[in-house]
């Protein structure tokens, strides 16, 4: 039975929550009186599903359900966790928070607050233990952070309990370990913020301009090594104390105006939004949306292949879902789904169609998942034996274009101890798009030759062997380039 989460307010945060645990095979129940609740939710959906799974290596849950509630008491009753994610105002959610424990008893409430402190949102509460902070970063569907910040007052075991759910959503959830207002990331921010305004009102820099410096530089350092690391570097091979030792006499220096702050008046949010227009304006909010999604798609995959930063939460998760999906695949007399992809623009050629070389990859894919599943994978190949590929037969039945989702399948032809001959289907829905016939050999790496496989790989291969032998042989399976159709 899937378990259920309860989403209090749906604008963007809320939307992105509900996202977030509706792919990962969540229930959701979202209250939002707004009467564009439902309308935006979707929207916001749309473009999680057309992201999230392109970030995951293996098949992605079946999708939770999704339902709106008219009160906070029909939301929160038997959800296993709830997110409040209403406007900025204390004493709104002081009240929201006595609706939920008026029905929900011992559930953890995480607030997506970026700035209220958790023993402030606790005030007045029926029971102050289960109330912490949970702040995530937009898109909450793709970004892994949720700084989670208890108070005194806080029940570690909930806390936990929290940090266990965030982690099996995908999510890096981040223990502060001291309450503090704003928390950690978005006092970052702030500060930058704050120079920002000061760059563009003293007429130094356009709202672009400052933009580009970020994302040219430094911004691109930050992904993958954060403030202190990048530092560390930046100090050569003397390392932090070098970095410190030269850079440090700049503290005093008059480089920065964060002690003060601009007027904030019309002119000053004119002079912004009209660069921000003159900047951006050529695009809608759900375009930029979608240009945003595609490049952090790009980033953190790059980050996923060498295991660093953000990627390595994105290989955690897989793991663990690859393990979940792993113990539930049984021999079935049906040809196993092995992985999920979705065509991204690096993957298309100059026809707009998915291009060659990416249906080996998507093959690839497969049958790395089937290998995986069997017990060659990387901890056996670091042992000294492999399936290498040895013959591969492609037919390219019809056209993936660009953020089309594809599914591939395998069918084992034939196993035995050296060799295996498997046929991979890659669908859209229920159409192939290409298939791949392919013959593996068991190969001893240090010897260079064929061995038979680890009794341990042939005990779990073999069961889906013989399930699969009773499956009907693919009208393409044998067949030779060029020749006819029967």
């Amino acid at each position: 039975m899937a378990r259920k989460a309860a989403i209090i307010g749906g604008g963007v945060i809320g939307g992105g929550w509900a996202a977030r645990f509706l792919l990962n095979g969540w229930d959701v129940t979202v209250f939002d009186p707004d009467p564009q609740a439902e309308r935006k939710i979707g929207e916001v959906l749309a473009n999680a599903r057309a992201s999230l799974p392109a970030l995951s290596d293996v098949p992605m849950p079946a999708e939770g359900r999704l339902s709106f509630a008219g009160t906070i008491k029909d939301a929160v009753e038997s959800a296993d966790y709830i997110q409040e994610s209403v406007s900025e105002r204390l004493d709104l959610k002081h009240r929201v928070f006595a609706e939920i424990q008026k029905t929900a008893k011992g559930v953890p409430v995480g607030s997506s607050t970026s700035g209220f402190k958790p023993s402030e949102l606790q005030e007045g509460a029926a029971d102050p233990s289960t109330i912490f902070v949970a702040h995530p970063f937009n898109p909450v569907y793709l970004l892994p952070l949720a700084e989670v910040v208890p108070s005194p007052k806080s029940d570690p075991q909930i806390i936990d309990r929290a940090k266990e759910i965030l982690t099996g959503i995908g999510m890096f959830p981040l223990h502060v370990r001291k309450e503090i207002d704003a928390h950690i990331a978005d006092r970052f921010l702030e500060a930058v913020w704050r120079e920002a305004l000061w760059l563009v009102k003293d007429g130094v820099a356009t709202t672009e301009e400052i933009d580009e410096a970020i994302r040219m530089g430094f911004g691109l350092r930050w992904g993958q090594m954060g403030l202190f690391e990048t530092y560390r570097v930046a100090g050569g091979e003397a390392g932090m104390k070098h970095f410190m030792a030269q850079f440090g006499p700049a503290l005093k220096w008059p480089w920065t105006k964060l002690m003060d702050v601009p007027e904030f008046n019309e002119e000053l949010v004119d002079l912004i939004a009209g660069q921000s227009d003159a900047q951006s304006g050529k695009h809608t909010i759900r375009e930029l949306e979608r240009i945003r999604d595609q490049n952090l798609i790009g980033f953190m995959r790059a980050l996923k292949e060498r295991n660093w930063g953000a990627g390595r939460v994105l290989l955690d998760h897989d793991r663990r879902r690859r393990a979940a999906f792993h113990a539930g695949t049984a021999p079935a007399g049906a040809p196993l789904k092995m992985a999920e992809m979705q065509v991204l623009p690096g993957w298309i050629d100059y026809n707009g169609h998915m291009t060659e070389s990416r249906y080996l990859f998507a093959a690839s894919e497969v049958s790395d998942a089937f290998l995986r599943l069997i017990g060659a994978d990387m901890d056996y190949v670091a042992g000294g034996r492999s399936y290498y590929t040895a013959e591969t037969h492609i037919m390219h039945l019809g056209e993936a274009k660009l953020g089309d989702r594809l599914t591939g399948t395998l069918q084992v032809l034939h196993a035995d101890d050296k060799r295996l001959h498997a046929f991979i289907r890659i669908l859209r829905g229920e159409e192939a798009v290409a298939t791949l016939e392919q013959m593996f050999l068991h190969v001893d790496m240090k010897a260079g030759r064929t061995c038979p496989a680890a009794p341990e790989v042939l005990a779990r291969l073999s069961p889906i062997a013989g399930a699969h032998a009773a499956l009907p042989r693919p009208d393409a399976a044998g067949r030779h380039v060029g020749q006819r159709k029967a």
